[in-house]
Formats: structure tokens, sequence, C-alpha cells
């Protein structure tokens, strides 16, 4: 169960929500609340984690602010020997990023060309508020929050990470979806002259890379749109300045530098779906009974690990947050919609 130190909020989801969902996430926020009893926190989250070996940034001034004003945190289920907070240089340096290169260490070494400032994203489809944001409309009127988080790669290696940023739920109350919106479709920047892998004749994507979710999934409490890391802006290899954090699915439904938010009423064709069906299906939970056909998905190589400790750990079902994420999925075959 998470534990979760939270300032009171004038949001809604109901408003926007299922009755159903509405009250899932009601059961969740009640849960977490009375394991939350007796704790505090003021200031900055970051000062309640250690940070002091990770490189300082250069986020814009309202980023800057809005990481200052972090003011709450919900934590993983921890075990201290296996839910540690991965070291930065981990989780910078060991990225999936097809857009600068296919190698781990490809998106650190190229992602430094990609300009993050200024950002805009669109938001449109079956929407009411639609339009072109800058990135700071976004988040000036919300309280950033760190979330720590695993994340689990399809290629079963993991990490946990302590994510900044807003829940998505916010951004799709603001747009005022109507009765026709079903998922959520989220596309990636597509600038070849900033991003060497998207000029790369190698290339299996056809970009934009795009991902995306059902509604009850993207207004989820769990589902962040992460602008900081380790108390920091995104590095760029890591999705600066917007990507999507959904911790109970594969890192690959985690898409980053995100340009398009649309509502829409069919369910979108992801990147990888459209690639290899077979493989990387819409839903991307993460499932330990649900091999890949060419690995087994029962296992996961949780980072920091090295040749003569590869710190192997039993995966498990929704990567860890079943109690909070299981019921949208009551009746659905798993193993169809993989």
């Amino acid at each position: 169960m998470l534990i979760k130190i939270a300032k009171p909020s004038d949001l809604h989801e109901s408003d926007v929500t299922p009755e159903s969902i509405y009250l899932s996430r009601r059961r969740f926020m009640g849960g977490v609340a009375g394991l939350g009893a007796g704790l505090a926190l003021s200031g900055h989250a970051g000062a309640n984690a250690d940070y002091s070996d990770v490189p300082e940034g250069d986020a814009p001034a309202w980023l800057k602010e809005k990481i200052s004003e972090t003011q709450w945190r919900a934590i993983t289920p921890s075990d201290p020997d296996k839910d540690k907070i991965a070291p930065f240089d981990d989780a910078s340096g060991y990225n999936n990023f097809f857009e600068f290169g296919t190698d781990k260490g490809d998106p650190a070494r190229h992602a430094g060309s990609l300009q993050t400032e200024p950002w805009s994203v669109v938001v449109d489809g079956e929407v009411n508020n639609g339009g072109r944001f800058a990135l700071e409309d976004f988040a000036k009127p919300s309280q950033f929050e760190e979330r720590i988080y695993r994340l689990r790669c399809v290629e079963a290696w993991s990490m946990v990470i302590p994510w900044l940023g807003i829940p998505l739920a916010e951004i799709i109350k603001r747009a005022d979806p109507t009765s026709k919106a079903k998922y959520v479709r989220f596309e990636t920047l597509v600038d070849p002259d900033q991003m060497r892998g998207q000029r790369s004749s190698f290339s299996i994507i056809d970009w934009p890379y795009v991902e995306g979710l059902r509604l009850d999934e993207a207004m989820h409490p769990l589902t962040l749109l992460a602008m900081g890391m380790y108390g920091r802006e995104l590095p760029n290899q890591n999705g600066a300045p917007l990507r999507l954090v959904v911790p109970w699915k594969y890192g690959f439904k985690s898409i980053k530098s995100i340009v398009r938010i649309s509502l829409v009423e069919e369910q979108p064709v992801n990147s990888w779906q459209q690639i290899a069906a077979d493989e990387y299906g819409f839903y991307a939970n993460v499932n330990p009974e649900v091999d890949h056909p060419r690995w087994s998905q029962a296992t996961e190589r949780r980072l920091p690990n090295s040749l003569f400790n590869p710190n192997t750990i039993d995966t498990l079902m929704f990567n860890g947050y079943a109690d909070e994420v299981a019921e949208m999925y009551a009746g659905l075959d798993l193993r169809k919609n993989y």
C-alpha cells in the first residue's frame, strides 16, 4: 500500500470520471490516508530525501519554483532490500529513448541536443477546452507531487525512481472531455534535427512515437505527468520536459517528450503494438504470468546490479500496485489483453 501525505485539493474527479472509477479513487485515498496519519511533511519534499549526489539542473524559473513548493509524496511499497531508490546515475544513464538511439547509453550521450524551453502541448480531440498550451500553464495551477515509483521495463529490468509532477487527471479535467472520450492518445515530438534516432535509416518506428490509455487509466490517481525527478527537472534523456509515468504498466507506456494529448473515441494503436502486435499489446500491464514471446516476465533485474550481483527479484502483479488498480480490469482477460 502506498503511504501518502496529501495536501487537500479542491479537484473533484467525479466531475469527469465514471462513478465506479470515482468511488475506486475514494477507496484508494481513504486507505492511504490512514497510513499517513501522524506523519508530517513541510517545504520541499526533496529535503526529506538524500539528493546530495544529484547534479544541479538548469530548470527555467517557473519550474524551479514549482519544484521548491512540492508539499507531499506517495511512496512505493518498501522492501528495504529491494525497493531502494536507484542512484541518479543509473536512472539518467540507462534508458530506452529510441529518438536518440537504440543503445541504453545513447539517450544520455545524444539527448543534449534537445531544446526543451520553450515547450508547448496541444490538447485536442473530444474536449470542450482544447488548444495549444505552454508547459508552464499546465503546471502553475497545480501542486507538484513527488511520487517514488517502481519502473518495470518490458525487457525485464527495473528501478525505483522519485518523480515530480502533477496527476494527469487534472489536465483531463481542465480539458472538459465530451461524452465520446473513451481513450487518451499521446504523441512525442518529431524533430529529426534534434533527435538523431528519427533520421536513422535503421529506425523501425513510424514517427511520431504514439501511446495510449483508457480514460479510467488516465484518470487514476497513480497516473502522473512528470516534469522532474530526484528533486530537479527531468534530464533530456528521461523525457524532458514532460513525460507520462504509469507505474503498473511496462515502461514503454510512459511516453517521453510529449507534445500532444488527444481525447479520442477509438482505442489508439501504440507504436510498439504497430511494430509487433504479438509482443506488445495495448494494455502492457505488468504481469508475471504472461511471458513475452522471447523471454519470461516472472522475474526482473533490479538496477543497480552487476555481473556478480544480478539483483534478480520476483516480478509482482501490476508491478506491486494491484491493490490500487486491479479492479479496473475485473472481468478482462489479461492474457488476451496483454
